[in-house]
């Protein structure tokens, strides 16, 4: 990298364009609760620093946010002792016994979403997700709340699983319905979360359930999200595979249907994919006017 006194600054030997420094800066400034390399997975999703093999430039791109801290070109969160680098996370068996329900959802009011926080919770989340939801458990990019979704039998017990965490960088049926362009999309991407997975366990059938815990959901993300992260969402955003589901619950729940992706995943930078295995979009507003804001330049 070269020094604040030089024109440009160099990452992994490729100029950084001042667009491209102010996504680091945004994200930086907007994602005050993510670690180091949490932020630098973020950044390098956003502007696609991959290798040929489509692996993320993490480690790279953490160097190279802590050498601009370095010079006072960027502010970087307090490095988190942690696990050694290129250590896994595990995912354990989970001891929740998953009970066999069913019937009207009345019967088993109220329910309700509680946030995960413990390492014994987040154990059980990822083995639960990783056993039972068809995408199994992986590590989001970027920040993330996972929730457990509770109904009462009558005691309280667990009956699945939330994910909220970072949205896709383009997604063409969402960037239409929001008609923003290039530079408030930069601007106001951080206030779109994405809903990366929902699980009911197979063994439950409540009627109405999995809307309801929507709309529960919707009710409570935004403050979440706004006091883990310092930024207060104005649209949620999720996938789902037609193929396997019809988005009933979405539907129900008054979620949006914005038009379906192109089937390419994250990582097909050059469309190699294109059409396979397409998902479904559904959009749904946190505020009247969340379309209207999301337009407008920071």
């Amino acid at each position: 990298m070269q020094t604040p006194h030089a024109t440009r600054l160099l990452f992994c030997g490729q100029p950084v364009s001042t667009d491209e420094m102010e996504v680091i800066k945004s994200v930086i400034s907007d994602c005050v609760g993510l670690s180091r390399t949490e932020l630098a997975n973020t950044i390098c999703e956003i502007l696609a620093w991959q290798r040929p093999t489509g692996k993320l430039k993490t480690v790279e791109c953490r160097v190279f946010l802590e050498e601009l801290d370095a010079i006072s070109i960027l502010r970087l969160p307090a490095g988190r002792s942690g696990r050694p680098r290129g250590s896994r996370t595990s995912v354990v068996s989970s001891d929740i016994e998953e009970k066999t329900i069913s019937g009207s959802k009345s019967k088993f009011d109220p329910a309700g979403i509680v946030a995960v926080s413990s390492k014994e919770d987040n154990a059980r989340w990822r083995a639960m997700v990783d056993r039972h939801h068809y995408l199994g458990h992986k590590v989001p990019y970027g920040a993330h709340i996972r929730y457990f979704i509770r109904v009462h039998h009558p005691e309280p017990v667990i009956v699945g699983c939330l994910q909220f965490s970072s949205p896709a960088w383009r997604m063409e049926a969402r960037d239409r319905y929001l008609g923003w362009d290039d530079t408030a999309r930069r601007a106001n991407l951080q206030k779109v979360v994405a809903n990366s997975r929902f699980l009911i366990l197979p063994t439950v059938r409540i009627k109405n359930l999995a809307s309801s815990v929507l709309s529960l959901a919707a009710a409570r993300i935004a403050s979440d999200w706004e006091s883990r992260f310092s930024v207060r969402p104005l649209l949620l955003e999720t996938l789902v595979d037609p193929a396997r589901f019809s988005g009933t619950c979405y539907r129900a729940a008054n979620w949006i249907e914005a038009g379906q992706t192109t089937g390419r995943g994250r990582n097909d930078r050059q469309h190699q994919r294109h059409g396979e295995n397409p998902k479904t979009v559904f959009l749904y507003p946190l505020t009247k006017d969340a379309v209207k804001r999301l337009r407008e330049d920071a």
